[in-house]
């Protein structure tokens, strides 16, 4: 390799001569020799500035830098490959294989350094990981929320855009006399830059005037340099004039795109507002519908009545004070409370777990570490803004696929559904806690919920009337919260408790607020509060979760058990966020006979029917496992349908994969049939001798176009063993010249040896020369347009091969002769 480095740098600094052009050896631009090193230096420069330009358009989907490391690597690759690629004069398979090479050996290091041995040295599983990566990062990408987190993989696409978009540009560029070819790779990846971020753009007018200056310059200088124009050099007459057209032209060049590119950023600025960017990820459907759950507060009394006294779950590290949430709803249908059945920053717009999940989060960070024990559901338990859910146990990576985060709520789910021994570990940040003292002045957020439908007409003027002497809007929301916890009694309607029916219907908070007495839990508490604030335009929503007693000491394990839920209040205020609120009564608050007031013309309390049952949940289709519940029930439906699902796509693959034979084969049976059916029995025979020798050239024969039937058998006799072959010509011969017509009888007699000596070349191959045979082409395309064109093209080929070593000895011997004349006095 040392000793090629001289021949390397005297091929790249040797110029072909004005001389030799003229001789009619042409710009030979595929090889080295002939590119000076400026031709080498102004490709590869401007190739990764253009990849470079472009690749900018990744800045919005990853927030910042994060990503360059993987591009600037992919672009040095990639050129380091075309250049060392045109330098040995290798092709595309070679090149193809060093492009594959330095992605897996240098994309640990590169895209997945945290899965690299030492963060260089790629381990199998990084090998695994990039090999999935080409295929799956493309809509890991777009199917997460940006920013999207360098940790979780999302390098690769990057990284591959720019190796392939490199090797690709400088490639063409190196080998090309013409460099516009060379843009088309590098527009590709411009655009695809584009359509896979986001909506809002990194630097688009810079991004696009760098581009097409570089690009329209480049074609320029190719243009100057070009060997046909240095064929008619000014410089050997004139050198200082030479330099001096040179210069004039590039420095009109730069005029002309100074002032294109003036005119565009003055044009733009006063422009109408142009309409937002379409990108990939704004088509792409979401894989998860959390508003086809249930909502869980739904489930708020069962909690209470089946599992009071059962351990769903155990968290350790939680602090003190801090509450861990299973969901959050903002929309009220009259029937339900639930998530709302809307876009980004709703309660409904879930994204798949990544890292970094709450850049801006602030307060104390803390890891939670849960363990799963009775508890059901695809609702996660976490707690506070969660940076990162790490699942751990058999089923981890199943649960990390189905992951998904809301930021805007803090809740997460996974669609596989948590059960006993499931682990995981969350990365979160408590928010700091803050009294009415700092709310003192600080207004209500501006958030959007969704609009409330069916709410009790009662509530409208009662929230009015609770709100009006207050000043400030922490103190509106502490009138509601007041007028609810201390002018109402506590009950679940348990055994031995008093009346509290379940649920939180319209009906059900109308009873509760306009009773002789409001008895209820935090089920009915904490969606009556969050009406009422609703009515008053409080951003209000219900959170519904688990945190322990008061007495519960930070450092030590939370055991969750069903007596252990709760719903409360969250308002949002301006700068602050979410703030919790608590309008539910103490437990120990209960009616007796001292605090109850006696009812005037009390009214029978009458059962409601319970609310319609919701639509079955469409979850994402699952390979079936050896779940076993009494709750869970075997959906033979679901399992037909997987089944034909997994058959019709096995159908698919097998038609796919088959489909060359069938055409082929279709195309050659349609050929035997008008042969064997020509209205002329004359034509029958010609036609089976057609559909021998078709047969012989499947198998590999070579026939000589426009030869006789006597010559052909011959040869074909020669190159195959079928040596009845020339006996079958000669009755060809004599049946088709003869003085008659051949009969039906001799036609099918004819057909039949054909058959026969067929069937013998099968029997006398191996399987993958039958599969070959039957995949040949060379008897369809003989003869026709392609075939000749193809054949043309060969010969000019080798016409060209056997021409050049004469041209270049007669170009030598010319150069040798004109040297010694002028030398000679």
């Amino acid at each position: 390799m040392t000793a090629r480095l001289p021949r390397l740098a005297q091929a790249l600094r040797a110029p072909r001569s004005t001389q030799a052009l003229r001789q009619g050896q042409g710009p030979m631009v595929d090889r080295p020799a002939a590119l000076p090193m400026r031709r080498w230096v102004l490709d590869l420069g401007v190739t990764a500035v253009l990849i470079a330009v472009a690749m900018t358009g990744f800045w919005t989907t990853f927030a910042g830098p994060s990503y360059l490391p993987a591009v600037v690597g992919g672009i040095l690759l990639g050129l380091a490959i075309a250049a060392v690629a045109m330098w040995r004069r290798w092709g595309i398979l070679i090149i193809t294989g060093l492009t594959l090479a330095a992605y897996f050996l240098f994309g640990g290091a590169l895209a997945l350094p945290h899965t690299a041995f030492l963060g260089v040295v790629p381990t199998i599983d990084t090998l695994q990981r990039l090999a999935l990566g080409v295929i799956t990062s493309w809509k890991q990408m777009l199917t997460t929320v940006a920013p999207v987190a360098a940790a979780d993989g999302h390098l690769i696409v990057p990284l591959v855009l720019s190796l392939v978009g490199t090797v690709l540009t400088a490639s063409l560029a190196l080998r090309l006399s013409h460099v516009g070819w060379a843009l088309i790779p590098a527009g590709v990846v411009l655009v695809l830059a584009i359509v896979l971020g986001t909506p809002e753009p990194a630097f688009p007018l810079a991004q696009g005037l760098i581009f097409a200056i570089f690009a329209i310059s480049w074609l320029a200088l190719r243009q100057l340099w070009a060997p046909q124009n240095a064929a008619v050099s000014v410089s050997e007459v004139d050198p200082a004039r030479a330099a001096y057209m040179r210069m004039r032209r590039l420095l009109a060049g730069v005029a002309v795109l100074a002032v294109a590119g003036g005119a565009g950023i003055a044009s733009s600025a006063i422009a109408q507002p142009v309409q937002p960017r379409h990108v990939f990820r704004d088509v792409v459907i979401p894989p998860f519908n959390v508003h086809d759950y249930p909502s869980p507060l739904q489930s708020f009394r069962k909690n209470v009545r089946d599992e009071a006294e059962k351990t769903l779950f155990t968290v350790s590290g939680l602090p003190k004070g801090a509450r861990i949430r299973i969901a959050v709803m903002d929309q009220f249908d009259g029937q339900v409370y639930n998530v709302t059945d809307g876009g980004p920053g709703s309660s409904s717009a879930f994204a798949p777990l990544r890292s970094n999940m709450s850049p801006d989060a602030e307060g104390v960070p803390v890891t939670l570490k849960v363990s799963i024990e009775d508890y059901r559901g695809v609702w996660m338990p976490d707690a506070g803004a969660v940076s990162e859910i790490d699942f751990t146990g058999k089923r981890a990576e199943e649960l990390r696929r189905s992951g998904y985060y809301n930021s805007d709520t803090g809740t997460a789910v996974v669609t596989e559904k948590l059960r006993e021994g499931d682990t995981y570990t969350v990365d979160t940040v408590i928010p700091a806690k803050v009294d009415d003292t700092q709310l003192a002045d600080v207004d209500f957020g501006k958030v959007a919920l969704p609009k409330q439908s069916n709410v009790p007409e009662e509530l409208t003027s009662l929230a009015a009337e609770t709100v009006a002497g207050a000043e400030s809007p922490i103190e509106q929301v502490r009138a509601l919260e007041t007028f609810l916890a201390d002018g109402g009694f506590f009950s679940h309607g348990l055994e031995g408790e008093v009346l509290s029916r379940a649920g939180h219907t319209s009906e059900r908070i109308s009873t509760l607020v306009g009773g002789d007495q409001m008895i209820g839990d935090d089920e009915q508490y904490a969606v009556a509060m969050a009406l009422l604030a609703r009515e008053v335009g409080i951003p209000a929503r219900v959170v519904m979760g688990y945190y322990p007693d008061e007495d519960h000491e930070g450092d030590a394990e939370f055991a969750a058990t069903g007596d252990d839920v709760h719903a409360w209040v969250e308002v949002n205020f301006e700068s602050v966020g979410w703030v919790t609120f608590n309008p539910t009564p103490p437990e120990d608050k209960v009616p007796n006979d001292q605090n109850t007031k006696p009812k005037v013309d009390p009214k029978p309390q009458v059962l409601q029917p319970p609310p319609p049952p919701q639509e079955p949940v469409d979850l994402p289709p699952t390979l079936p496992d050896d779940r076993k519940g009494d709750d869970e029930t075997f959906n033979f439906a679901a399992l037909l349908g997987l089944i034909a699902a997994i058959g019709g796509t096995a159908l698919g693959v097998m038609a796919l994969l088959a489909s060359p034979f069938i055409v082929i084969g279709a195309w050659k049976a349609a050929k035997r049939r008008t042969r064997r059916n020509a209205a002329r029995t004359s034509d029958r025979i010609t036609g089976g001798w057609d559909e021998l020798t078709d047969r012989a050239i499947d198998y590999g024969a070579r026939l000589a176009p426009g030869g006789t039937r006597a010559e052909e058998a011959a040869t074909l006799a020669a190159s195959l063993p079928i040596p009845a072959v020339t006996a079958l010509a000669d009755r060809a011969d004599a049946e088709v010249f003869g003085p008659s017509e051949p009969t039906p009888a001799q036609v099918d007699e004819f057909w039949a040896e054909v058959d026969g000596i067929v069937g013998g070349l099968g029997k006398e191959a191996g399987f993958w020369k039958r599969l070959r045979a039957r995949l040949n082409l060379r008897s369809l395309i003989g003869g026709t347009a392609v075939a000749n064109g193809v054949q043309n093209l060969k010969e000019a080929a080798a016409a060209r091969v056997h021409r050049e070593p004469g041209t270049i000895k007669s170009s030598t011997r010319t150069t040798t002769s004109t040297s010694a004349e002028s030398e000679t006095p």
